[in-house]
């Protein structure tokens, strides 16, 4: 008995020694940034078809894959104002029926080949997208051209993307942050075709029909307008051939092309508005201005800046927020630069009570920026977030065709994608300032918040615009008031 109580002992002594040791050895802060990554991505190489197409082919070899994307040059924007989420259904249903083939033929075509074909409507592009073994390239390129040159727009399809996307709104506005950002949207932008929501509203989705669907695809699906871009393993003659092969005989219609948006009117004046929501058990809480396109010269200082204050967990929002306070599980931003304009937005939910705190938060490091230069520690560390994921996203030929893809939809030199890095370790503390001193004013920031008001109730500012969730439009730029 009294061995085995020497042998425990022992062991515990030895046991804590080592923790000992190893707490000694264990670095007390973080180590330094590495060098930033060096990236090459290859040349682009583009030819137009005969009527129109642009083909653009980024060969990478060794890895037998392919990611196609074929894009039109017209989005969301172009929805009448009474009918949002119309380029959404004329995009989603492109994949619901063609030629023949069911929306379940389709999806279980493109699993034999071992992909599927993804639609994605967003501002300033619509998309079908696939990525498959290099082998299986002819017979996705052949389904990708059957479903996109000859879509059904059948009315059963229809009338079940109108009932899942209403029953998907219902959803979405039960969720205080969901709203808080939709409404914010529409404060950034007021009337401006940017600030409605891209899959549509209660409102607007029972007005669209059939015939509103098949004249929107006439109008915006188009060779004309269109880009098919190729990243992986093919060459650029193996692309032109598939190209001229699957959409050589697409036509583009007699139609003017669809006139692009004019830039948002510049909203000096923010608000606050406070949305009640009965029985809600925290508050969404929005923050956003308007800010830069995508072709403005201080994109490269705006996305630095966005990275400073909410672009990752070490961000300072969500060090405030959530580190050093613990108000909510994250709190982040996101800068978004599209072609007329954009809008640099912030966001976290929060318990009720504590939503005007937030907003004082979130304001304040917002105006912070623009006051005092940011530390050279924290402006590296940001610097290396940045580049490190960008790097990191061009590893697969998804991320390959995303990021060339961006820039071809917005006009942009393609040879930009291997200048991010570089342009963004050459920003300088004073140009991030400058930024957010330019967009960051303290009478043009907008907050929204959503919750059960009568948990902050005697918290509300008395200039707060107030509305009940129940009333909101919206389709209006008033949104009901």
């Amino acid at each position: 008995m009294r061995t085995a109580s020497l042998l425990l002992n022992g062991l515990a002594l030895s046991i804590a020694f080592a923790c000992s040791a190893q707490a000694a050895d264990f670095p007390t802060t973080p180590p330094a940034p590495g060098p930033a990554p060096k990236i090459n991505i290859p040349n682009a190489v583009e030819t137009t078809l005969d009527n129109g197409l642009r083909v653009i082919t980024v060969n990478r070899p060794g890895l037998p894959l392919v990611t196609t994307n074929l894009m039109v040059r017209a989005g969301a924007e172009h929805d009448p104002t009474d009918k949002s989420g119309l380029t959404y259904f004329t995009g989603e249903l492109i994949t619901k029926g063609a030629k023949g083939r069911s929306a379940a033929q389709i999806a279980e075509a493109a699993e034999t080949l071992g992909g599927s074909l993804d639609v994605t409507t967003g501002w300033d592009f619509s998309g079908v997208d696939m990525t498959v073994a290099t082998p299986k390239l002819d017979a996705a390129l052949a389904l990708m051209s059957d479903t996109v040159l000859a879509p059904d727009y059948a009315q059963e399809e229809l009338e079940r993307l109108r009932t899942q996307t209403l029953n998907g709104l219902k959803q979405t506005m039960s969720r205080p942050n969901a709203v808080s950002s939709m409404v914010l949207s529409r404060l950034v932008y007021g009337g401006h075709t940017y600030g409605h929501p891209t899959t549509g509203t209660p409102q607007s989705l029972p007005r669209i029909s059939r015939d509103d669907v098949a004249k929107q695809y006439k109008a915006m699906w188009r060779p004309d307008q269109a880009i098919l871009l190729f990243a992986g393993d093919i060459t650029p003659a193996q692309a032109k051939a598939l190209a001229s092969k699957y959409f050589g005989q697409w036509q583009a219609p007699n139609s003017l092309l669809p006139e692009a948006p004019a830039k948002p009117t510049t909203v000096d004046k923010g608000a606050l508005w406070v949305i009640n929501q009965t029985g809600a058990g925290q508050s969404g809480v929005s923050m956003g201005v308007q800010s830069s396109a995508r072709k403005d010269p201080d994109y490269y200082a705006g996305t630095l800046a966005n990275a400073i204050l909410g672009g990752s967990y070490s961000a300072r929002l969500n060090q405030e927020i959530r580190i050093k306070r613990g108000l909510s599980y994250g709190a982040n931003s996101r800068l978004q630069s599209l072609a007329a304009g954009g809008s640099w937005t912030s966001g976290a939910l929060t318990k009720n009570p504590s939503s005007m705190e937030v907003v004082d938060l979130m304001r304040t490091e917002a105006l912070r920026l623009g006051k005092d230069a940011v530390g050279a520690d924290e402006f590296s560390a940001r610097k290396a977030t940045l580049t490190g994921n960008y790097a990191m996203g061009l590893e697969s030929t998804d991320g390959l065709s995303s990021v060339l893809g961006g820039l071809a939809v917005q006009g942009i030199d393609l040879k930009e994608a291997n200048r991010f890095i570089d342009r963004i370790n050459a920003v300088t503390p004073a140009q991030v300032q400058s930024y957010a001193g330019k967009y960051f004013k303290p009478g043009a920031l907008n907050f929204v918040v959503v919750g059960d008001t009568k948990a902050f109730e005697a918290k509300i500012p008395k200039d707060a615009v107030r509305i009940d969730v129940t009333k909101l439009n919206l389709d209006s730029p008033g949104l009901g008031k």
